[in-house]
């Protein structure tokens, strides 16, 4: 693993952080390749029950290298939509881990680096965070998802205005809108964030990732279908040890440890 990813382990919580400050943890080639990497290995841990997602110093991103972006002018298309993929393919891969992803903002997300953080299951933001689609100063449009990921909390009038001027969002203004998590206070980001990944890491792995699976496909399933989804996962759920613990924990008025579960798999019916 190059240094454009930082690997650190706190407990069942894996921090993977961006490293490239000097450029406000803009995305390289390498970070793609690590990330993907690291998801997969993640998920296949069975002792990692979450993921944070940071930055680097003061800043989460800043969306794509603009460096890069300028030689793409050269390229066929053919060529370009290869290099968009390899974002896309992050934002597939941070929504189909079934371990939670939570992203810990500091100093801000911009561009490619909004949907990053957009893309991410939970968000925790310092106060002080603005988050920006910046695309249209300097004449590109949005990718990554960040038009879907922003039409879920906020008008088209507020989205259009949004996209066409490149204004800021405040990390205030989104935790009211319902976009963000968590507040911290600048600096505390990844500890605020830390708090939340433990808790939900010690819960029980396999109906987490059901519920991570419900969750995703809630605002763009019909009910019928998604009530349908409901009961699969429940039927699911019933069978698992894992209920067998929770339950059994509840009456014997103690603690469930879903932990020693997590290499268990799930017996058929």
């Amino acid at each position: 693993m190059s240094d454009a990813l930082l690997i650190h382990q706190e407990g069942a919580v894996r921090i993977l952080t961006n490293n490239n400050p000097s450029m406000r943890n803009a995305i390289t080639p390498a970070f793609y390749t690590g990330l993907l990497q690291e998801l997969a290995k993640a998920e296949a841990d069975p002792e990692v029950g979450a993921i944070i997602l940071t930055g680097a110093g003061d800043f989460f991103c800043s969306g794509g290298d603009l460096n890069q972006l300028a030689l793409r002018r050269a390229m066929a298309p053919a060529e370009r939509r290869q290099g968009l993929e390899n974002l896309h393919e992050i934002i597939r891969a941070i929504q189909s881990c079934s371990k939670p992803v939570i992203a810990a903002v500091e100093g801000g997300a911009a561009g490619a680096g909004l949907s990053l953080a957009l893309a991410c299951d939970m968000l925790v933001a310092a106060r002080n965070a603005v988050f920006s689609v910046a695309y249209v100063k300097v004449g590109l449009t949005p990718d990554g998802g960040a038009t879907a990921f922003l039409s879920g909390f906020m008008s088209r009038q507020m989205l259009t205005e949004l996209c066409l001027t490149g204004d800021r969002l405040s990390a205030e203004r989104l935790h009211a809108m319902g976009a963000v998590n968590r507040l911290s206070d600048a600096g505390a980001a990844v500890s605020e964030a830390l708090l939340l990944a433990a808790r939900v890491a010690a819960g029980p792995a396999r109906a987490s990732a059901r519920i991570k699976r419900l969750c995703l496909s809630a605002y763009d399933t019909v009910s019928a279908d998604q009530m349908e989804l409901e009961a699969q996962l429940m039927v699911e759920s019933q069978g698992d040890d894992e209920a067998a613990e929770g339950i059994g924990a509840f009456f014997a008025r103690r603690a469930p440890d879903f932990v020693s579960l997590r290499n268990k798999p799930v017996l058929p019916d």
